[in-house]
C-alpha cells in the first residue's frame, strides 16, 4: 500500500472551546459539507455523529474526543472534536499534544470564557498554531468585534479578522471576505451547502474597507522588506501575497486569523474549511521530532523514509475490537502485522489491525504513513503517552502531562458476585483515562476512585453499569485536600533498634522549610565531610517522600516543602538503607507536626450566567458556599458572575442553580489553585477523618 494523499495536502486539526460554544455542531457541518455525511446531526436531538456515546447523546455534551477524516479541495483533514467541560480536560490535553493546528471556537455572545482561556493555554504549551471562529452570530447579544478584542486583550493573541459579518443576531445574513472583497450569502434551501458571492453592499463598503486596511497592515508587519516597501508605496497587497503571509505567520504563531458564522444556521463553515487548508500547517511543516532524552543526537524528520516514530495518545475499549490504541505517526511507516518497539516500556509489540476512525466506526487500512492519526488493535502493553518506534532505531518522545484528580468517592459492587467484574471494569476505564485513578484504602478496606469532578465520576459509574454490566454503590465524595507547613523548623531524629544480632542505627538532622504554592517538593543534600555515607542519602529522601504521602496533621499528602539534610551520624555495622529510610520518615513526621501545619483545599474558578431577575438568590447562594464574588457584568441579555469557591462546597450546585433560576441558569468551573482552609473548618475535617478511622 502506498500513500494516496501527499503529505503537503494533509491537515491534522482539532476544535477546542468553552462548553456549549458549538464545537460538535461545527464538526457536524464540516462532515456534511465535505460529503462525509448526508444528513445533519444535531446535538439537541441526540443525533450528532461525533457524539456517539449514549451518555453524550443524553446530556448533549461531548465527553470523549472523537476523530474522523474528511476530504476538502483535494486535502485530507483529520478532525478531532474535543470536549469543552473541564471534567474531561484530559481529552483536550492529549489531542493538542498530537495535532498540528487547531480551530479555537468562541461564542459570539460569551466571548472569551474561562475554559476558552484554559484550552488556549494548553495549546500554547504545545506550540499549536490556531485560527479562530466566532460562532453563534445569530444569537441575541452577538458581537463579533467585541470577541476579537477579547481574544487580543485576554489571550494576548494577534487576532486579525479575515472576514467580517453582514448583520448580527436575527439579521445575520452572511459575511464579507476581506481578502477577495466579496460579500457571501448562504442559501437556506440547500442547508448552506451552496452560497453566492456578490459585490459588497454600498452600506457595508466603509466597514469592509476599514477592516481590509487593518488586515493588509497586519500582513505587511509580518512580511519581508519588499512586502513592507510595497505596502508603504501602494497601501495594499495582492490576494496571493496576503494568503502567503497569513499562512507563514499563522504557522509561526504570530497571527491568529479570525472567521465567523453560525454553524446551527449553516453559515460560514465552508470559509472555515478553506482557512484550515490555507493557514494551518501540513505534517511536513512542523519541526523535526526530537528525542526527550537525547535532544541533540536523536531526531526524526517528518517523512515516510525516516525510521518509525509514533505517540500513543489515547486508549479506548471497543466491545467488538477490544483495546484500541490511537497513535499519531510522526515519521516512517507503520504496517499491519509488523513488530514495533514500545520504547517507554522497552517491550516489543505486534501491530494487529490498523484502523482509520470515523467517530466509533472503523475502516481497516494496510499501513499508516507519516502524519496519519489511526487506531491500532494489538498493542496490549501500551498506555497513553508511550512511544512506538522502529526496533533498530529507538527514540523516546516527550510524554503527555495530566492534571491530578481533585475529587474521590468510595465504590463497591452491589453483590459479591460483581466484585471481580468491578475490578476488571475499573482497570479498563483507568487504562483509557489517565485522570481517573483507582486505589485501595487499606485502613477502611474500600476501593476509592478519583477524578476531575462530579460529572466525571458520574459518567464513570454510568459506564460501569451500561458497558460492563456492573451495578455499584458509591460513597460520599471526598475532596483531595493537601497539607503544608507555615513555619521553618529543624531538629534531629535517631533511629536505634537492637534485637539480638545485627541492629539498626541511623541519625539524621533535618531542616524543613515551606515553599511558595505550587513549588512541589525539594530535597537538598547538605552533608559535608562524610558524616553520612553517600549511599544512604537517597534512603533518607525516600523516607521523607514516604512520610509526605500521608501528613501527620490530617493524613493528607504534604506539598510545597523543602527538606534539607544537614548532619547526622552512622554506625559501621548497624547502619543500612532501611534504617536511614526509617529515620527520614519518622524524623519528617515529628518535625512537620511542629512546623505549624495547615490544611489546603482545591479552590475552583466559577462562572455563572442567568437572567437578571435571579441575581439576588444566586449571589446569596455563592456566598453561603464560602464563595468570593470577584466580578459581575452584563453579557448579552444575561448577567455573568465570576467567583472563586472551594470545591468541597460545590457538590450538588448544578441542582441548586437549576432550582434558583427555574432551569435558566448555567455555570462552569475549573480548578484554579490550593488555598488554606479556615481553622474552624479544618478542625471539623480532621475530626471527621479520625472518626472514619482514616488516621489511627
Amino acid at each position: 500500500m502506498s500513500r494516496t494523499v501527499p503529505l503537503s495536502r494533509m491537515r491534522n486539526i482539532g476544535i477546542m472551546a468553552h462548553i456549549d460554544a458549538g464545537k460538535t455542531t461545527v464538526s457536524e457541518r464540516i462532515l456534511f459539507y465535505a460529503g462525509k455525511t448526508h444528513k445533519l446531526g444535531e446535538v439537541h436531538d441526540g443525533a450528532a455523529t461525533m457524539d456517539w456515546m449514549e451518555q453524550e447523546r443524553e446530556r448533549g455534551i461531548t465527553i470523549t474526543s472523537a476523530a474522523t477524516t474528511v476530504m476538502w479541495k483535494d486535502h485530507r483533514i483529520t478532525l478531532i472534536d474535543t470536549p469543552g467541560h473541564v471534567d474531561f480536560t484530559v481529552e483536550v490535553e492529549r489531542s493538542l499534544r498530537v495535532l498540528d493546528g487547531v480551530i479555537a471556537l468562541f461564542c459570539a455572545v460569551g466571548g472569551v470564557q474561562p475554559q476558552s482561556e484554559k484550552v488556549w493555554r494548553q495549546s500554547e504549551k504545545y506550540n499549536v498554531p490556531k485560527i479562530a471562529f466566532v460562532n453563534k452570530m445569530d444569537r441575541v447579544g452577538a458581537d463579533f468585534f467585541r470577541v476579537v478584542e477579547e481574544i487580543q486583550e485576554e489571550l494576548g493573541a494577534n487576532a486579525v479578522p479575515v472576514v467580517v459579518p453582514i448583520g448580527k443576531e436575527d439579521q445575520f445574513r452572511g459575511l464579507i471576505d476581506l481578502i477577495r472583497m466579496k460579500a457571501v450569502f448562504y442559501a437556506d434551501d440547500t442547508m448552506g451547502a451552496e452560497y453566492r458571492e456578490e459585490e459588497i453592499p454600498a452600506d457595508k463598503m466603509e466597514k469592509a474597507r476599514k477592516w481590509r486596511a487593518y488586515l493588509v497592515e497586519k500582513c505587511a508587519e509580518q512580511g519581508d522588506d519588499a512586502i513592507l516597501q510595497k505596502f508603504f508605496d501602494t497601501g495594499d497587497l495582492s490576494e496571493a501575497e496576503i494568503l502567503s503571509i497569513l499562512r507563514k505567520a499563522t504557522i509561526a504563531r504570530r497571527v491568529v486569523p479570525v472567521y465567523c458564522g453560525s454553524a446551527f444556521k449553516n453559515k460560514g463553515i465552508q470559509h472555515l474549511l478553506d482557512a484550515v487548508v490555507r493557514c494551518l500547517p501540513a505534517p511536513n511543516e512542523i519541526p523535526p521530532i526530537i528525542c526527550a532524552r537525547e535532544p541533540e543526537e536523536n531526531r526524526r524528520n517528518p517523512t515516510d523514509e525516516d525510521p518509525l516514530s509514533a505517540l500513543a495518545f489515547k486508549i479506548m475499549a471497543d466491545k467488538h475490537m477490544g483495546k484500541l490504541t490511537y497513535v499519531r505517526v510522526y515519521s516512517g511507516t507503520l504496517r499491519a502485522g509488523a513488530t514495533v518497539l514500545n520504547s517507554t516500556r522497552d517491550k516489543p509489540q505486534r501491530v494487529g489491525r490498523i484502523l482509520r476512525m470515523h467517530a466509533n466506526k472503523q475502516e481497516a487500512i494496510e499501513a499508516a504513513f507519516c502524519g496519519d492519526i489511526v487506531a491500532i488493535v494489538g498493542l496490549m502493553d501500551t498506555k497513553t503517552g508511550d512511544t512506538i518506534c522502529d526496533e533498530n532505531h529507538p527514540i523516546h518522545l516527550e510524554a503527555i502531562e495530566f492534571p491530578a484528580p481533585v475529587i474521590s468517592i468510595s465504590i463497591a459492587p452491589e453483590s459479591q458476585a460483581d466484585s471481580e467484574k468491578l475490578s476488571h471494569a475499573l482497570a479498563r476505564l483507568a487504562d483509557e483515562d489517565p485522570t481517573f485513578v483507582v486505589s485501595f484504602d487499606t485502613e477502611t478496606s474500600e476501593t476509592v476512585i478519583s477524578g476531575m469532578g462530579e460529572l466525571h465520576l458520574e459518567i464513570i459509574v454510568d459506564r460501569l453499569k451500561r458497558e460492563f454490566g456492573v451495578v455499584a454503590r458509591i460513597g460520599r465524595p471526598e475532596v483531595a485536600y493537601r497539607e503544608t507547613a507555615t513555619a521553618a523548623v529543624q531538629g534531629a531524629y535517631k533511629h536505634v533498634k537492637q534485637s539480638g544480632g545485627r541492629g539498626q542505627y541511623a541519625h539524621v538532622y533535618l531542616e524543613l522549610e515551606p515553599l511558595p504554592p505550587g513549588s512541589g517538593f525539594e530535597f537538598v543534600n547538605g552533608i559535608v565531610g562524610g558524616r553520612i555515607p553517600a549511599e544512604f542519602i537517597p534512603s533518607v529522601e525516600k523516607g521523607v517522600i514516604a512520610a509526605m504521602a500521608s501528613g501527620s496533621y490530617a493524613g493528607y499528602p504534604v506539598v510545597d516543602m523543602r527538606v534539607k539534610l544537614t548532619d547526622g551520624s552512622y554506625h559501621e555495622v548497624d547502619s543500612n538503607d532501611f534504617a536511614f529510610r526509617e529515620a527520614g520518615r519518622a524524623g519528617f513526621k515529628e518535625l512537620f507536626a511542629k512546623a505549624q501545619p495547615e490544611l489546603l483545599e482545591p479552590v475552583m474558578s466559577l462562572e455563572v450566567t442567568m437572567p437578571e431577575e435571579f441575581m439576588g438568590p444566586v449571589t446569596s447562594s455563592i456566598c453561603q458556599r464560602r464563595g468570593r464574588i470577584e466580578q459581575m457584568e452584563q453579557q448579552g441579555g444575561e448577567k455573568l458572575i465570576r467567583a472563586m469557591a472551594p470545591l468541597s462546597e460545590m457538590f450538588g450546585y448544578s441542582n441548586t442553580l437549576r432550582t434558583l433560576t427555574q432551569g435558566r441558569g448555567n455555570f462552569s468551573m475549573h480548578f484554579e489553585r490550593y488555598e488554606a482552609v479556615p481553622f474552624a473548618i479544618a478542625e471539623q475535617i480532621i475530626k471527621r477523618r479520625r472518626e472514619q478511622n482514616k488516621i489511627r
